[in-house]
């Protein structure tokens, strides 16, 4: 909430004890903004919601409530309809918040409403032997911006990338390089069975043969499988690096797989799940009785030719986070991992754990359309559009905002057409356009002075803009409490929104009011400023020009 509505509730509660001597709970006080103007700047409903408590009609306890009212920031407030109390501030309540946000600067909407909780959150996790896709992308724009709001309100966030560098999928990747690296000597080497015929890899083979020459042909098997094993994956797994630079999402820690495996880790899981009584022998493999912990069914962990499955190595992955002593696990998984989650949980309860401390979001699937058609190939190579190539298509800034605008829990399709769109249509330009706006306007008003107070700021237009201003960092800790940056994207749209009405219905420079003219500039500085930081949660940058 907002520092206002804050100053509401406690003025309600202190009313509320003095009219009735009861006490009451600030959570159980709701302060709303009425939509409109008439029923002043802010109201509350706490007279109906406490008429069964109190026994008396919702309209007496209103009137009993105002004639308790007393607080510097209120101007005056009123009964209405059934009950409701209508608050309508004084100016420099409302005005303040100029000040605030103009001291503050980049740190306008920091908050502490996390309270130094230390979370761990686990995103993208891409196999290192390819290109970042749609779905992955989605991913990332919503970790990175979820973390972002979180430090922004005072959690103490490690943000983390688990490199699956262990699997089969390693093993085709250095298998693929193998018979890529001998075909440039002319030597018939078939590529695997589950093998990578992508460009990227024939040009890590390239560049191989280059270096190496023909040397490796004549190195031992298991030789030179390592060096295209260890080779392959550190060039894969720099591309995707330089991609989510690109992309602007950066990672704290980068966790191996393999490290689990070469730390004794994922056999000390193992042993461990036997010790407790939780793993059986059944048709030559080992079975974890995860049922038992509300999973729908027990789980394999060592199949029957003795290689583990992936459930393994997962699970000793997350042990080590919750040994790092963080108060809570994040995960963003795609939605093909939705029944991946009860059985993880299981072996974090079989193990000790608080099942509680993870929590997992699941990311639906991304459709890329254009003109009404699903586009699922690059025109460039004939492959999945890659993040990199959508970048470049459409800019950081519409793919960063695109990927968060809408809710994790819902199929998203990234219009191609409207992320190109230079106009009021494309969300991410009509903010940009809005800061952009407020640039130029500030260049024109060299000559003005900077102003002490506000009293001037009256118009129904400033008074609105005034009131959203002071509502972000309440957005702020909301979105990250939740975990749903789209709600910082509605704040973005609807304070540009208040901007260019403001802009419209009132003359920001003039030469015959300096005294106005410089109150409003100061408006829009702090708009502006707001409009950056909000922009910054997202990975989105201010333009100063459009």
């Amino acid at each position: 909430m907002s520092d206002l509505e804050y100053q509401l509730k406690e003025a309600v509660q202190k009313a509320f004890e003095g009219a009735f001597e009861q006490s009451i709970s600030l959570d159980d006080i709701v302060i709303e903004i009425p939509k409109d103007k008439a029923h002043g700047d802010y109201a509350t409903n706490i007279a109906m919601k406490s008429a069964r408590v109190l026994k008396k009609s919702p309209r007496d306890i209103a009137t009993a409530l105002i004639a308790h009212m007393s607080d510097e920031v209120i101007s005056h407030c009123e009964l209405a309809g059934p009950g409701f109390i209508n608050f309508t501030m004084k100016q420099t309540a409302l005005s303040n918040v100029i000040d605030t946000v103009l001291s503050l600067g980049d740190e306008y909407g920091r908050n502490d409403s996390g309270q130094g909780m230390k979370i761990n959150v686990e995103y993208v996790s891409a196999n290192p032997t390819g290109d970042l896709h749609l779905g992955h992308a989605r991913g990332a724009a919503w970790g990175d911006s979820v973390t972002r709001m979180m430090k922004a309100s005072g959690y103490e966030v490690c943000r983390e990338y688990y490199v699956n560098d262990a699997g089969n999928q390693i093993h085709a990747l250095a298998l693929s390089l193998a018979a890529r690296y001998a075909q440039f000597f002319n030597v018939d080497k078939e590529m695997p069975k589950d093998g990578y015929y992508g460009k990227d890899v024939i040009a890590i083979a390239k560049q191989i043969a280059e270096e190496k020459k023909d040397s490796l042909l004549n190195e031992p098997e298991d030789i030179a499988y390592a060096y295209f094993r260890k080779e392959g994956m550190k060039q894969e797994l720099a591309k995707l690096q330089r991609d989510l630079d690109l992309f602007r999402v950066h990672f704290d820690v980068w966790s191996s797989e393999q490290q689990l495996h070469d730390s004794g880790q994922v056999e000390r899981v193992l042993n461990r799940l036997s010790e407790l009584g939780v793993t059986y022998e059944q048709e030559d493999a080992l079975w974890f009785a995860s049922s038992r912990y509300g999973d729908d069914k027990d789980r394999v962990l060592r199949k029957s030719d003795g290689s583990y499955t992936y459930l393994v190595p997962d699970i000793a992955y997350h042990i080590t986070k919750f040994e790092r002593g963080f108060d809570k696990l994040v995960n963003l998984w795609g939605a093909d991992h939705h029944g991946y989650i009860p059985r993880m949980k299981a072996a974090m309860s079989a193990l000790g754990k608080d099942a509680d401390q993870l929590e997992v979001d699941i990311i639906q699937m991304v459709r890329l359309v254009e003109n009404k058609e699903e586009i699922k190939m690059s025109k460039r190579t004939g492959n999945a559009v890659t993040v990199r190539e959508l970048c470049e298509e459409v800019g950081v800034d519409a793919v960063r905002y695109f990927f968060v605008q809408r809710a994790l829990d819902t199929h998203l399709d990234f219009d191609l057409a409207l992320a190109r769109k230079q106009s009021n249509d494309n969300p991410v330009y009509y903010a940009q356009y809005a800061h952009a706006r407020i640039c130029s306007i500030l260049k024109q008003a060299d000559g003005f002075l900077s102003c002490d107070s506000y009293e001037l700021l009256n118009d129904e237009k400033e008074v609105q803009l005034l009131k959203y201003i002071n509502e972000f960092p309440a957005v702020v800790a909301d979105a990250a409490r939740n975990r749903a940056p789209n709600k910082v994207c509605n704040y973005i749209q609807k304070l540009a929104a208040y901007f260019h009405s403001f802009y419209n219905a009132c003359k920001v420079i003039d030469p015959n009011n300096a005294a106005l003219s410089s109150q409003r500039l100061a408006l829009l500085k702090a708009t502006k400023i707001t409009l950056k930081n909000a922009l910054s949660l997202i990975g989105v940058e201010a333009a100063d020009k459009m």
